[in-house]
This record gives structure tokens, sequence and C-alpha cells, in this order.
């Protein structure tokens, strides 16, 4: 994604971002139906990956079912 395009993206960390920026950024696209992410350290120079609405809905369910805690 160019950099203009991320001045109009409305960019959030998630509730437990570290105080050092730790953390994943992500916005939602809802014209395209997309989910976007980004590291938030690196902020507008972070590389963005994106993900489609379902795709973005089946990775956070398995992220609260625990199936991606890497604790053992």
């Amino acid at each position: 994604m160019a950099s203009a395009e991320n001045d109009s993206i409305s960019w959030r960390k998630g509730s437990r971002c570290a105080a050092n920026g730790t953390c994943v950024e992500i916005a939602a696209l809802p014209a395209s139906r997309t989910v976007a992410a980004r590291d938030a350290k690196h902020g507008d120079a972070s590389p963005v990956l994106l993900f489609s609405t379902g795709e973005w809905r089946a990775f956070t369910d398995r992220i609260k079912q625990g199936d991606l805690d890497p604790r053992p």
C-alpha cells in the first residue's frame, strides 16, 4: 500500500499492545471487504498484509480457541 493510501486508513492497535509498540495494528477496509494488518513499530513503513473478512474471522476465531497459542 502506498503511503497516501495509508493516510486515509484508520489504524487501531490491539488492547494488549505493549508500551514499546510491539504489536499489530489493523484497519477495516469496508469498500473492499478486506482487513489490513501491519507492524505498529514500523507504522507507515511497515509492509501491510491484506485478508478477506472471512480469512480474518477464521484467524481470530482460532486465536480465541487457543489453537495458535505458542505456550505448551
